[in-house]
């Protein structure tokens, strides 16, 4: 099951193919998306934003691309010319003169203005991203003390995307491990020297995840 960084590896394989490049060619496999097809095309994708398993796509026009992978869905990047043959389902084809970028089989994907993609459901509930830069070990800390989680059990508040964006199984697993804390414990039965061991490897564990595509060991 792909985690925040396995979909910051996806954000990252296909800006390496159409970033900042015209876009000869969009296209859309859910009938509601259709219409901005040609309002994209010959603009650029200027960035793609993760939070979580959302992965964001923002072009040149001002307009916005918000898509979830849920559980099937899938970035295939490859040279123009070179489309795979497969029986996924296509959502969504952004074409430049010598490549491509498909996702396929994701049911959750709109279009929004860029200035106001921050006020999407999905958005608005999650927590911060476990691979976002600006993210601090004391932002996580201050989470895990906070009213609305400090009397979660950490089992499964660390699968709760309104707690932290990108944390799953293998993450939640990871982490309680490295910190040395039960998953059966809530962070106020921590003391100050197990909560802050826990803040630290919730992000380091996710950035070593993402640096060695997935491996956290």
């Amino acid at each position: 099951m792909p985690e925040g960084p396995e979909i910051r590896r996806a954000a990252d394989k296909v800006e390496a193919v159409i970033k900042d490049v015209p876009l000869e060619k969009v296209e859309f496999g859910l009938a509601q998306l259709k219409p901005y097809a040609k309002q994209l095309e010959s603009e650029k994708v200027l960035r793609m934003d993760t939070r979580g398993k959302a992965l964001i796509t923002h072009f040149s026009n001002g307009l916005s691309m918000y898509s979830h992978n849920q559980l099937y869905g899938i970035w295939h990047t490859c040279k123009r010319n070179e489309l795979t043959d497969t029986t996924r389902q296509l959502r969504g084809g952004l074409h430049t003169e010598t490549h491509s970028a498909i996702l396929y089989s994701a049911s959750d994907i709109s279009i929004w203005p860029t200035q106001t993609i921050h006020e999407h459901p999905f958005l608005q509930r999650v927590g911060p991203d476990v691979l976002n830069n600006s993210v601090t070990e004391e932002q996580v800390l201050e989470r895990l003390c906070s009213k609305a989680f400090r009397n979660r059990a950490l089992s499964g508040l660390y699968l709760d995307q309104r707690f932290m964006a990108g944390l799953g199984n293998y993450l939640r697993s990871e982490i309680l491990f490295a910190a040395g804390v039960h998953p059966s414990l809530k962070p106020s039965q921590l003391d100050d020297e197990q909560l802050r061991s826990l803040a630290h490897h919730t992000l380091a564990i996710c950035k070593r995840s993402y640096e060695t595509g997935g491996y956290t060991v």
